[in-house]
């Protein structure tokens, strides 16, 4: 039965089976079988063209798929990889760690080595050097237990 269907849809089974892995890319994601149904659809096409060449039969049609899907496969993972070196995606959940060189003004002295500063809508706690309100202070770490920045003097 399944010989009947494979025959009669001839070409049109790497366009089915490339929309398969598609829509199955959609339940299972992870961008890998995006590539492999890419190539199933492109075996295809190239199928509609040569399909009444006596020469292209289930060999060849594997034979490109498999190297479409290996050339693919590859070009997909280079492409998503360089999209993922975002260098703010390493502090993506660290707030205080993407303060580290901003500019901010003491809205509380530091006094004993600890005050406080504004940075945008959040009040933060510092440490640092004594300093009086209103000194222009620059982030210079950020504690990794607590939500304490080191600050230093412009």
């Amino acid at each position: 039965m399944i010989d009947r269907v494979f025959a009669q849809l001839g070409a049109w089974n790497w366009m089915v089976a490339g929309c398969i892995l598609l829509a199955l890319e959609i339940v299972l994601p992870g961008f890998f079988l995006l590539w492999i149904g890419l190539a199933a659809i492109v075996t295809g096409a190239v199928s509609l063209l040569f399909w009444e060449s006596g020469w292209w039969g289930w060999e060849p049609q594997t034979l490109v798929f498999v190297a479409l899907a290996v050339i693919s496969a590859w070009t997909g993972s280079k492409v998503m990889s360089r999209s993922r070196s975002d260098p703010d995606a390493d502090l993506l959940n660290q707030r205080s760690a993407q303060l580290i060189g901003k500019l901010a003004t003491l809205t509380e002295p530091i006094k004993d080595g600890h005050g406080r500063v504004r940075i945008g809508d959040t009040l933060w706690r510092v440490s640092g050097p004594d300093l009086p309100v209103g000194t222009q202070v620059r982030v210079k770490a950020a504690a990794a237990t607590e939500l304490e920045l080191v600050v230093e003097q412009v």
